[in-house]
């Protein structure tokens, strides 16, 4: 066929309005394809992307027609491997080879005459002065008017690489709008709880831990936060994050237990398009989302070992593969940990690996619970009021100095969370009121669930308080005041020591007369 300058102009219009359409590569590539068949007639066609900052290739779509050695990958290669496009490439333009066959000592030729292409045309595809690829035509003969043929191809690889020029911009848009909405869906779920002015302590054990944080948060040295639930490991996490430098980055919380099992690893490393069933596109994983942030890891001890050991992985060598992908990802994240169960058992009984631990504690914060930093009890009480009632408009409740004694007596093993809940409580069902010890006895009895005895541990605990403040009491004749007296030698407020005297049915006269009684 024989081409005039209305046939040719005619021919790119139709090749335009074949592609313009075209919102994924494999579409684009074969509408493009059956077009120029229209045209002219090859028995192989091929677009090459370039990446200049790797010096490699790949297919833009999977090739058309003969395939040489019985097919080709898609996944990239080195720019050297292949021989006419790196021809191309670096020339920036056309390279026409009729005679393949006097070639085959060159990378990639000898596969393509073997399978009885014996000719092709290469094409640079070049937008703003910026090479995207190549594209090629292949013959099993070498076709006629070749230099005709040339020029019409080479206005066919200026409309081709704007298609392509366009699809690659559309697809990374894409792309990046997909992964804002997985970026926004987490932050949504991991803006709930944290307000960075919302932490109160007053005890040395949490200064010490704060202080710790402030060393630790502007380095990327990986941390373990232990501590029983709802002590705060996930805030503590939190503050790590936003004292860093990484803190205009994404935080990635990963609760492990609450990921399904056949999914976990999908979950944190992604996966690629096809890894299995249902797998319809590229998927991000939490570690990549968490690039250039940090991951959190709560409750690692439930990590399955399998994926212990890819973590470990991470951690050492900054980088991973997607589930159904050979390729390695690399990842820039801070990694945080937190459990509230001994991973030392869990290295002895087998399900915790000993080199992750290590690789995990490199700092090591642990979060002592309420009952063992009681002093913080009073300001928290204060603050954490202070912000419930502003936020549900209403007044706050006030506590009597016997509510506050009764309230740091309890022994909270539900931690700070369960003394966030006590508080929302008593603003909502006691909003202005003023709260005495014995409203706060009889809101933490109702708090637990409808029926339930006190487990063996309170009972235990009760028993034990009982046995102690009355043996310091026979010691001390029954007086509760006084530098001798039973609040002196059990170091706690007359007022509390009365107050539990009083709960726990003692009478401090029964001591008196027993000892006056022993002595005559």
């Amino acid at each position: 066929m024989r081409w005039t300058t209305e046939t040719r102009y005619r021919m790119l219009l139709e090749i335009n309005n074949a592609v313009v359409t075209r919102t994924n590569r494999e579409d684009l590539f074969q509408a493009l394809a059956k077009e120029l068949r229209k045209h002219f007639a090859f028995d192989r066609m091929a677009i090459n992307l370039y990446d200049a900052k790797s010096q490699s290739i790949s297919y833009f779509a999977a090739a058309d027609g003969v395939q040489p050695g019985g097919g080709l990958t898609r996944h990239s290669r080195p720019l050297a491997d292949g021989a006419i496009a790196r021809m191309v490439v670096q020339s920036r333009q056309p390279i026409i080879i009729d005679d393949l066959r006097r070639y085959t000592d060159l990378s990639s030729i000898g596969a393509m005459v073997e399978a009885g292409l014996n000719a092709t045309m290469a094409f640079p595809m070049l937008v703003r002065s910026r090479i995207l690829g190549s594209i090629h035509f292949s013959f099993r003969s070498a076709p006629e008017h070749i230099s005709e043929l040339t020029e019409v191809l080479t206005d066919v690889s200026r409309q081709v690489a704007i298609a392509v020029d366009n699809m690659m911009a559309y697809t990374e848009l894409e792309k990046l709008n997909k992964n804002l909405e997985r970026e926004k869906d987490f932050l949504l779920q991991s803006s709930d709880d944290y307000q960075q002015d919302e932490f109160f302590y007053t005890s040395a054990a949490m200064a010490g831990i704060m202080k710790t944080i402030q060393q630790a948060a502007d380095t990327d040295a990986t941390v373990l936060i232990t501590g029983e639930t709802g002590t705060g490991k996930d805030y503590l996490a939190h503050c790590i994050h936003n004292l860093s430098v990484r803190r205009s980055h994404l935080f990635v919380k990963t609760n492990c237990p609450a990921l399904a099992s056949s999914l976990f690893e999908s979950e944190l490393f992604g996966h690629a398009k096809g890894a299995f069933t249902g797998a319809s596109d590229k998927r991000l994983g939490r570690f990549e989302l968490a690039h250039g942030g940090t991951i959190f890891l709560d409750e690692i001890a439930e990590l399955p070992i399998s994926l212990q050991a890819k973590l470990l992985h991470i951690l050492q060598d900054g980088q991973f593969e997607r589930v159904g992908d050979s390729r390695p990802v690399q990842i820039d994240c801070r990694v945080i940990a937190a459990t509230n169960k001994d991973l030392q058992e869990g290295i002895r009984a087998g399900t915790f690996r000993e080199d992750l631990f290590y690789r995990l504690n490199i700092v090591s914060i642990h979060v002592p619970p309420l009952r063992e930093r009681k002093e913080d009890i009073p300001l928290l009480m204060k603050q954490l009021t202070l912000i419930q009632a502003r936020e549900m408009n209403r007044p706050e409740p006030i506590y009597s100095n016997r509510a506050i004694e009764c309230l740091c007596g309890y022994p909270w093993p539900g931690n700070v969370r369960e003394l966030k809940n006590l508080v929302k409580r008593l603003v909502i069902l006691r909003a202005g009121d003023r709260i005495s010890a014995d409203d706060v006895e009889k809101i933490l009895e109702s708090a637990r669930p409808q029926g339930q005895r006190v487990s063996d541990e309170l009972a235990s605990l009760r028993d034990s308080e009982r046995q102690h403040i009355i043996k310091a009491l026979a010691k001390t004749r029954g007086v509760l005041g006084g530098k001798r007296g039973a609040a002196q030698l059990l170091g706690l407020p007359r007022s509390t020591i009365q107050y539990r005297i009083k709960k726990l049915n003692i009478k401090p006269e029964n001591y008196l007369s027993r000892f006056s009684s022993s002595k005559t």
